[in-house]
């Protein structure tokens, strides 16, 4: 029963609590995985120069692409575990732990060896040119070669929070990227690797953090753990993995998309360095992205659990308490935004022209992030509780129905500045949608 009691306070323990409990840690782990990818981009925009930031913003695509197969597998197989979990199916979420495993490695190596075969033209495609190829080439070859460590990497810390150990998948992230502050300047300036060692750095820093995932999945005495018998893929664990991580996928796959379209429009409209400007301008977004995906994650496990569960009052509590905190924490992006952009962006370059451009960028880009939290929020939501289908809806429509059409069009008749103001446009029509069903559904829920 002491192995179990912390997956059994999902169903039982005051919710604000719960929350409190599962997002603080998650939070944390976001805000440190966010300053994780910053932290490449600082030192690479000060020690390498401007022209490499544009390199590594073309990259950024190819970062959404992999994400999209790690997030597919790693959220489907938390989702599934949570619901598995709540039902006290002690056995099947042994198996999806194995699953989980064998699934990463798989779509890693696939994944690596596709990309490396054509990495040339895959890059010009997602807006490199011929100065910022060199850059965006170094880096991803090395990121490529350890894609397979990073799928793991991922996945062991999303069934670290379904598992019911936020705190271990925090302190995970939070090591990864302090060891990685600190190889980063190592290989970049005093071994003179440039751009290459900040990928070098991020693959070793995930190295060492999974081998110590391994060791916390090695304890026999918890409920969840690494034993023979648990890694044959079994089909229907695979479908329902897929099934549900289908959301996150297409979400990052069409993030992949997106981010291609908008590289080439600015390189199109407003050459390298629009497209440097529109890697800062994400990352310093990315922040508050990652924030909210923190209460995401901490929102997850308990909405799983108590759905499969049936505690229906319960799951309709941490909905609204967490469209509560995402929506604080996207507001804050908001005001840093429109009150701080030129410190924000200061800690990339010094370049008064990508500054220029950032500072621009980062303004109209952010300019509807008070309402992209809840947005971000109920997809996640109808994610947790294995309703594919909605949030695959809610997280295409922002990017296909309005936000690529919008940056078709708009740059026809505003130019660069186009580009960006399509951004804020498309979260504005795609909260629209997210509340509709957030209404619909929440009477559904009422009834039962």
């Amino acid at each position: 029963m002491d192995k179990n009691k912390a997956t059994l306070e999902l169903g039982s323990k005051p919710v604000g609590k719960l929350l409190m409990q599962y997002a603080l840690p998650a939070i944390i782990a976001m805000t440190a995985s966010s300053l994780y990818n910053m932290v490449d981009s600082i030192f690479i925009g000060q020690g390498v120069g401007a022209l490499a930031i544009s390199g590594l913003a073309v990259t950024f695509p190819f970062m959404n692409l992999s994400a999209a197969f790690g997030a597919g597998v790693g959220v489907g197989s938390s989702s599934y575990l949570s619901v598995k979990l709540g039902q006290r199916d002690y056995s099947t979420a042994q198996r999806i732990l194995g699953n989980n495993i064998t699934l990463n490695i798989i779509i890693g190596f696939i994944f690596s060896v596709v990309s490396l075969i054509f990495l040339d033209p895959i890059l010009y495609f997602f807006g490199a040119s011929d100065q910022t190829i060199p850059y965006a080439r170094e880096y991803m070859i090395i990121i490529l070669l350890g894609n397979i460590i990073t799928h793991l990497y991922f996945g062991m810390n999303a069934v670290l929070r379904a598992a019911s150990k936020p705190r271990q998948a925090m302190y995970t992230t939070i090591f990864t990227v302090v060891l990685n502050s600190i190889l980063d300047p190592l290989f970049i300036y005093t071994f003179d690797m440039g751009i290459r060692g900040a990928a070098i750095a991020t693959i070793l820093s995930q190295t060492v953090a999974l081998v110590w995932q391994i060791r916390l999945f090695s304890d026999k005495g918890e409920l969840l753990h690494l034993k023979r018998g648990i890694y044959r893929l079994d089909n229907r664990i695979v479908k329902n993995i897929l099934g549900i991580g289908i959301s996150p996928f297409a979400m990052n796959a069409t993030a992949c998309l997106v981010a291609i379209f908008v590289n080439q429009r600015l390189l199109e409209y407003g050459g390298d360095l629009a497209v440097g400007a529109f890697g800062i301008a994400n990352r310093v977004a990315f922040i508050f992205i990652m924030i909210n995906f923190g209460v995401n994650q901490g929102m997850q496990p308990i909405a799983g659990y108590n759905y499969g569960a049936q505690n229906y009052d319960r799951l309709m509590r941490v909905l609204k308490l967490a469209m509560i905190a995402g929506t604080c924490v996207t507001t804050s992006g908001f005001i840093v935004a429109e009150f701080l952009p030129h410190l924000c962006v200061r800690l990339f370059t010094n370049d008064k022209v990508l500054t220029d451009l950032a500072v621009n960028g980062i303004r109209i880009m952010m300019a509807a992030m008070p309402i992209v939290g809840y947005q971000m929020i109920v997809t996640n939501f109808f994610q947790s509780i294995g309703k594919a289908k909605i949030s695959i809806f809610l997280s295409l429509s922002r990017q296909l129905l309005f936000l690529v059409p919008l940056i078709g069009v708009m740059p026809l008749f505003f130019g660069v500045n186009g580009v960006w103001v399509a951004m804020p446009i498309s979260d504005s029509f795609s909260a629209i949608f997210a509340l509709v069903m957030m209404v619909r559904y929440m009477r559904v829920f009422k009834k039962r």
